[in-house]
């Protein structure tokens, strides 16, 4: 829906429609039927996740990161995958200005939070290994809770400055967003006024929140390998380099997907190839975080055995 503003023939967009994955009828089942159960297979890993390290033998700064993590990746699918879902079998793919400015904020929100929180593992990981005997002492309560909540209030600056900022630009044009939830490099294409200025502060913020996030896990590995390398004993070195291979991988996936969709040249930019990279960090990364540290945990395999032997008695 449109409104003609009075005393001129510029439209204002009071609403989007979200194109989705694809607009071949035949494929809206077959795709509802494989999120679906992407969707359930997420939600029913990271709760699993959460549940298993509440196990009081699991009460260590790690597992805690970890819970965060896996609440954080619940929130993050659930602001798009479901509205996704009712777009595969409907054909009023219809969202309000106002649920596209809040789907927007939820997301950068959740996502950048998530960078930060993978900074913090990151430094949970050096202290555990590069000062061990220290550990419990400098990784107590009080700081573990402090950069979550440091994480968070990033995320929500960052989140709420980017949303307002897109959200003052004027859409009195095309309201159809080629993608399949409301992300920024697609509305600001909507837009009818010059967005170059605006451009270049999204890649100068996307810059600074992946740089200041991935720097601080880089020097901290930097630190972690050094350290490693310098142990005598070859099962302590396995045991340290797989303490930290889970969260290597995650940080991989995520920053490998979404720094291709805010960081690449816009030459090089399509709106399939976005769509597939988007669909690695809201999807793909969520539902292959529990697989990625239950099947390389010992621990967390033993608790979930725990758990489940308990439900069966």
């Amino acid at each position: 829906m449109k409104r003609n503003q009075e005393g001129g023939n510029l439209t204002m967009v009071t609403e989007f429609i979200l194109l989705g994955l694809s607009n071949h009828r035949e494929l809206q089942v077959p795709l509802f039927s494989i999120y679906l159960f992407i969707y359930i297979i997420t939600l029913m890993g990271n709760i699993l996740i959460v549940l298993i390290t509440i196990d009081t033998a699991l009460q260590t700064p790690m597992y805690f990161f970890l819970r965060v993590l896996s609440f954080l990746e619940i929130c993050y699918t659930s602001v798009t995958i479901p509205k996704m879902l009712v777009d595969f079998l409907s054909d009023n793919r219809s969202i309000s200005y106002v649920g596209c400015a809040a789907q927007m904020y939820f997301l950068l929100f959740l996502g950048i939070s998530e960078c930060f929180l993978l900074a913090a593992m990151a430094y949970d990981r050096y202290v555990a290994i590069c000062n061990p005997l220290r550990y419990r002492l400098i990784m107590n309560r009080r700081v573990c809770l402090s950069l979550v909540v440091l994480s968070w209030f990033s995320g929500n600056m960052v989140s709420l400055v980017q949303t307002a900022w897109v959200f003052t630009l004027p859409f009195c044009g095309s309201n159809h967003i080629n993608y399949f939830f409301c992300d920024i490099p697609p509305l600001i294409k909507l837009s009818c006024t010059d967005t170059s200025s605006y451009e270049m502060q999204l890649f100068t913020a996307t810059i600074l929140v992946n740089f200041t996030s991935f720097s601080l896990i880089l020097v901290s590995y930097i630190v972690i390998i050094s350290t490693i390398l310098k142990m005598a004993s070859a099962d302590g070195r396995h045991k340290a380099f797989s303490t930290c291979s889970s969260h290597l991988i995650v940080v991989t996936l995520y920053y490998g997907s979404s720094g291709l969709i805010y960081l690449r040249p816009k030459s090089m930019n399509s709106p399939d190839s976005n769509k597939v990279l988007a669909l690695m960090y809201t999807t793909i990364t969520p539902i292959l975080n529990p697989i990625v540290y239950s099947l390389r945990n010992n621990e967390v395999k033993g608790a979930a055995k725990k758990s489940t032997l308990q439900i069966l008695q």
